[in-house]
């Protein structure tokens, strides 16, 4: 029996380091290879490597179309990820009722390197030198806003700021406007363009990336032993929502169901997890509860494995704790680095992918779990499993739990 909170998941766009759309990218993280590289914008930073869509600005222009000189880097990942999962869900924008599309694209950032660039011409240059596209080409919510526009859709557009759980945020958020009938589409999913030389110096000195400068396509490591810190990384994942009965009667089979959605907060500490991992806890049990699902039930973890000491610690414990039969777990930051705000609608795109295929794509850079971390985690190469139900995690700061259960439908 479908839950009366499941919508169907039509649609599926991605842009990540591993490569520019849905494939390119399914392809990367079941290779299981790191894509971090060094990055010319950090050059002589402490930490000089991130993980980059591979498109320069002249092909993501191209990619964009007329509109692109008005954009910063995040929204024009947003419009490419968005036209992508619009394009596979079957819909065209010409057809459709604009006014019932919502557009939820959550975003950690935006575009840190435009107010460093737009800060050094007023220093340097004086305040007629600044661009008076200097607020557009930073705001957070124009990955929205510019896919609003570039679709049509007229609808609800929110820009949900939940940190590195922005994409998980904004596909809840889509789920209960389905539900609610306040829209029939909804476009949802996360977008971050958030390497800079500031934004990279900051994460170095609250000690929370890997300074591997020397292999940085191993510097991701989820969940083992030697394990220093993320990656910063940029990319969109977007999905399509319809409600399932909507997508039967245009004759669009669904990929998979968002069946349950989970938040909590942590109440606890700006930037580290609660200890005992108690709110992140209810945000899971919550998902599988809407989900009508057991924690029997789960069959696999997309896990948020930073790659951080604390980070991985907490969720494992938390695993273990909710989830003991072993069910088997990945972490895509190992192949794709942290992206941020991007990083729940990129996973939980993946975890469709998984429940597709029915192939879990490896922890890159792991051996094994690090002693004490009672998980079954995928290593060294995919592994072919009968998916039926998975769980989707995104923690980020501010204490910020969102969980999201998917099933085949």
């Amino acid at each position: 029996m479908t839950p009366r909170t499941a919508v169907a998941v039509t649609g599926l766009g991605l842009v990540t380091p591993g490569g520019e759309g849905v494939d390119a990218t399914w392809d990367a993280v079941c290779a299981g290879e790191g894509t971090a590289a060094p990055d010319p914008a950090l050059a002589g930073l402490p930490v000089d490597f991130s993980g980059r869509v591979p498109l320069t600005e002249d092909e993501l222009d191209r990619r964009v179309g007329r509109r692109s000189w008005r954009m910063g880097r995040s929204a024009k990942l947003a419009v490419v990820a968005a036209r992508e999962a619009v394009h596979d869900a079957g819909l065209r924008p010409a057809d459709w009722d604009g006014a019932r599309v919502a557009t939820i694209l959550g975003c950690g950032m935006g575009c840190v390197d435009k107010w460093e660039e737009q800060g050094r011409r007023l220093e340097e240059r004086g305040p007629e030198f600044v661009s008076p596209l200097a607020i557009p080409l930073v705001l957070p919510n124009l990955g929205t806003g510019e896919v609003s526009i570039d679709l049509g859709a007229r609808g609800i557009g929110l820009a949900p700021a939940t940190a590195c759980a922005s994409g998980a945020t904004a596909l809840a958020l889509a789920r209960d406007l389905l539900a609610g009938g306040l829209c029939d589409v909804a476009v949802a999913g996360g977008v971050e363009a958030g390497v800079s030389r500031l934004s990279t110096t900051g994460f170095w000195r609250m000690g929370a990336l890997s300074e591997r400068g020397t292999d940085p396509a191993r510097a991701s490591r989820p969940f083992a032993a030697d394990r220093d810190g993320f990656v910063v990384a940029e990319g969109a994942g977007v999905l399509v929502l319809e409600r399932a009965a909507d997508a039967a009667a245009r004759g669009r089979p669904p990929r998979a169901l968002l069946a349950g959605c989970g938040s909590t907060s942590d109440a606890h500490h700006p930037t580290a997890p609660s200890p005992d991992g108690r709110a992140a806890e209810a945000a899971l049990r919550t998902a599988l509860a809407e989900a009508g699902l057991d924690p029997l039930d789960v069959d696999h973890v997309n896990a948020h494995g930073t790659s951080t000491p604390l980070n991985d610690a907490t969720e494992a414990a938390l695993i273990a704790r909710v989830l003991p039969h072993r069910p088997s777990v990945t972490a895509a930051k190992g192949v794709l680095g942290h992206s941020l705000g991007a990083a729940g609608g990129i996973e939980a795109a993946l975890t469709v992918l998984t429940l597709q295929h029915r192939r879990v794509p490896p922890i890159a850079n792991l051996e094994a779990p690090a002693p004490g971390l009672d998980l079954d985690c995928v290593v060294k190469a995919p592994r072919d499993q009968e998916v039926r139900a998975a769980v989707s995690h995104s923690f980020g700061f501010g204490g910020h739990n969102v969980v999201l259960a998917l099933t085949r439908p």
